[in-house]
């Protein structure tokens, strides 16, 4: 019997309808019975992840439990949370639960460390960079984490939140191409698309080639972890 999946969302609202469509893309069905349940809390009053990391901004952690105990108790047995960032609490969050957590940086370093990547790229929020989310996790898979120089990141950053969340730049006005090309020079074999905000204008930019979506990866690991069918033999 297939588990009921609860997404603790709203950070932000347009990633947490990625990782819903991606799951429903990934799931094998012929008819909507076969589909997983659901159950999203979309829940846009948790504080900025980056902010209470970085510069003591409110913590997001009372908010991010209020959503999981709510999930927990409207059936959920199991728990997904699309933002990478977010992950900086993850033991805040699977404490305030009875049920299991996926973690997304160990489900995208374990896609990686099985697909023998030795250095990897990673785009992310400053929050998830200097939090070591991913470089911790990529560590312990033994694949090296490379990170964006300083006036890059700073681009990485605009993308984010003025390109995706605020839709207050045309994506275009970033330049993507240059970052990408300065890490893949300094090693990389692949690029995480590290925060959920990324696949969105990776995907509207035509530049996914070499790219790893952890959105993805997450959505897939949660539909096996549920029970279901999977489209696809990896989240590649």
């Amino acid at each position: 019997m297939k588990k009921t999946v609860g997404i603790i969302g709203g950070m932000g609202p347009a990633a947490t309808c990625d990782l819903m469509e991606k799951i429903i893309a990934l799931t094998k069905a012929s008819r909507d019975q076969d589909h997983l349940h659901i159950i999203t809390d979309c829940n846009t009053a948790i504080p900025d992840r980056t902010e209470a990391i970085l510069r003591g901004g409110p913590d997001p952690v009372p908010e991010l439990q209020k959503s999981a105990r709510l999930l927990e108790a409207a059936g959920a047995e199991l728990l997904i949370m699309p933002c990478n960032t977010a992950h900086y609490y993850y033991a805040d969050v699977a404490a305030a639960v009875h049920i299991p957590v996926l973690h997304i940086a160990r489900e995208t370093a374990a896609v990686l460390r099985d697909a023998g990547v030795r250095a990897a790229g990673v785009l992310a929020t400053d929050g998830t960079v200097q939090s070591g989310v991913y470089g911790d996790a990529l560590a312990q898979a033994g694949v090296e984490a490379l990170y964006p120089s300083a006036p890059m990141q700073e681009q990485v950053m605009r993308l984010i939140y003025q390109g995706v969340k605020a839709r207050a730049i045309p994506l275009a006005s970033v330049p993507v191409e240059d970052i990408i090309r300065d890490l893949r020079d300094r090693g990389a074999e692949k690029l995480v698309l590290a925060c959920t905000e990324l696949p969105i204008a990776f995907r509207a930019l035509g530049l996914t080639d070499g790219c790893l979506d952890p959105t993805r990866v997450l959505a897939f690991a949660a539909v096996k972890a549920a029970g279901a069918e999977t489209t696809a033999p990896d989240p590649w």
